[in-house]
């Protein structure tokens, strides 16, 4: 935090909704006062200003996961959805938003010995896929990780949304 004071920062672009959590909720009792911004509100306005413009849209069906951090703890579910539809259709899981189902990387269950097939991770997977999703985003580094272990062997792809958007510009 000191490095970043003594450089006169004023705001971190951050795609880890722990680091948005941690910066944003944690930091300021530190002195920490920056303007946080997630990847996801970055990419909407680069788009909604015209900066950044898709060339095509996305061909593939999308379903969209809320990670615990960026939207329960921080309130971001808007961002991530106008980006995901302004190059593509989004097709919705039934738990969502507010009441999205955790992907099983905080809290330690990650590294817990549950079966494979009762993983939060699986259950997620399985509900993308009931939903006739090609592709599963999400906006989390730790989602990614786990949803990417729980599709291998499924008809189904896993993707950071930078990775989708970044396929089509």
């Amino acid at each position: 935090i000191k490095t970043f004071i003594d450089h006169g920062v004023k705001k971190i672009l951050v795609s880890s909704p722990h680091c948005l959590h941690s910066f944003k909720n944690e930091y300021p009792e530190f002195n920490a006062r920056f303007e946080i911004v997630h990847i996801t509100e970055f990419l909407r306005e680069l788009i909604a200003e015209g900066r950044l413009k898709p060339t095509r849209g996305y061909a593939k069906r999308i379903t969209y996961h809320d990670p615990c951090y960026l939207g329960r703890h921080n309130g971001i579910f808007d961002a991530p959805r106008e980006v995901l539809k302004s190059i593509g259709e989004l097709t919705e899981m039934a738990e969502r938003r507010q009441n999205s189902f955790c992907c099983g990387g905080g809290g330690g269950r990650i590294w817990m010995e549950t079966p494979k097939g009762e993983r939060f991770a699986d259950l997620r997977v399985k509900q993308a896929l009931e939903v006739g999703a090609e592709v599963l985003v999400s906006a989390c580094p730790y989602c990614i990780t786990n949803f990417t272990d729980a599709s291998l062997g499924q008809s189904i792809e896993v993707k950071d949304i930078t990775e989708v958007v970044q396929e089509v510009i």
